[in-house]
């Protein structure tokens, strides 16, 4: 049986788990608010935060639910119907990292919804969660390498496994620092999750891996339906249990699917830059990386006159073009045009600093100093716990 075929054969099961986790996290997100409401885990307005009202957190627990859910009676029903072929490369215990992962996800993350977590608290759970995913065999095995003679580094070992570490625990962040608008990390997600799975069914590569397909698009359903709930205005964020999960399963997918790291780097690019500019900044004014501001590209959209939604909006076409482009490039042009990218995200910043006159993010009225000593221990913008103090 040719790629193809096998191709084919799992459209149906990919159109299945993406509706099924979709309907899932639909009905589980409402059951999921009352409870936060409940047990007294909501954002309330504050003076970094874009929400006039208290909102519900939490909403991870949804987004995991139909994630895990689907994903355990899809492979069930692989074993028996076998729709889709499991590789060499993907064995149990990768996939155990996967799904058990994404629940202590959760977990570690639902910890900061309860208590308010520091941020060195949060850094440690993601240490953890990255170094288990490690130990059931999620290592990086190669990455694309511009100067490299085909493009292809290889990596193993003790560096496979750092790599891996370092990956997960970026891509925790960057989702993170970018979640500051109402739908904004959720539709962001989506979109890298889409387009991962497209990828995996062999569109712009000639090694198609449908079964890391299978999951990336039935993630894509539960994110599509948690953001039915999620968009502006918002009635439920995704909290820290919910970036935990999303930054961690995007994360190993594209982990496990080859040269899928070069991939997540350009269409995570608006994300993955903003905190890199972000630490960058930060760290040139002697601060802490975890200091408050409205520093963020998000920010900036809004400082500029735009409105929420069309903020959101634009955020969410830059990414959609980034994720064209990685269907169209090759594994080398991919990391050249993500390195591209750095440079033209920095320019951006620059220019829209302009627009507004050149005030910095900290003169208005949000010091990272003044907002601690207002606020005591927690500078949390937009839907999660990003930027806290350490």
């Amino acid at each position: 049986m040719t790629d193809t075929d096998d191709v084919v054969r799992v459209l149906p099961a990919l159109i299945a788990g993406f509706v099924l986790a979709c309907l899932v996290t639909l009905a589980m997100t409402p059951l999921v608010r009352a409870y936060a409401r409940r047990r007294g885990m909501v954002d309330r307005p504050e003076a970094r935060r874009v929400n006039t009202r208290a909102v519900a957190r939490g909403g991870g627990i949804a987004i995991a639910a139909g994630f895990v859910l689907v994903s355990l009676v899809m492979i069930g029903l692989n074993h028996v119907l076998g729709f889709v072929d499991e590789p060499a490369a993907v064995g149990a215990g990768q996939i155990a990292a996967l799904i058990c992962g994404a629940v202590l996800a959760v977990g570690i993350g639902l910890l900061d919804d309860f208590w308010q977590l520091r941020a060195r608290w949060q850094l440690l759970g993601q240490l953890v969660l990255a170094c288990s995913a490690v130990g059931l065999g999620v290592t990086v095995v190669a990455v694309n390498f511009p100067l490299a003679k085909d493009g292809t580094q290889a990596l193993g070992g003790v560096i496979g496994a750092m790599a891996a570490v370092i990956w997960i625990v970026g891509m925790v962040n960057s989702i993170n620092f970018i979640d500051g608008l109402d739908g904004l990390s959720t539709g962001i997600a989506l979109i890298a999750a889409v387009t991962l799975g497209t990828i995996s069914l062999g569109v712009g590569t000639d090694q198609p891996e449908p079964y890391v397909a299978l999951f990336c698009f039935i993630l894509a359903g539960a994110l599509a339906g948690f953001l039915r709930w999620n968009f502006h205005p918002a009635s439920i964020f995704s909290g820290t249990s919910g970036i935990m999960f999303v930054g961690y399963t995007l994360a190993v997918l594209s982990i496990l699917g080859v040269g899928k790291i070069a991939v997540a780097l350009l269409v995570l690019g608006v994300p993955i830059m903003d905190t890199f500019w972000i630490i960058v900044r930060r760290t040139a004014a002697g601060r802490s990386p975890f200091a408050a501001d409205r520093g963020h590209i998000h920010h900036r959209l809004l400082d500029l006159g735009l409105s929420h939604r069309d903020t959101v909006l634009v955020i969410y076409g830059v990414c959609v073009l980034l994720a064209g482009l990685s269907l169209v490039l090759s594994g080398k042009s991919q990391m050249y045009a993500f390195l591209g990218l750095v440079v033209v995200f920095g320019l951006a910043l620059f220019l829209i600093e302009r627009l507004r006159g050149g005030a910095g993010a900290i003169e208005e009225g949000l010091d990272a100093s003044s907002y601690a000593a207002a606020n005591g221990s927690g500078d949390q913008p937009g839907n999660s716990s990003a930027d806290r103090p350490d």
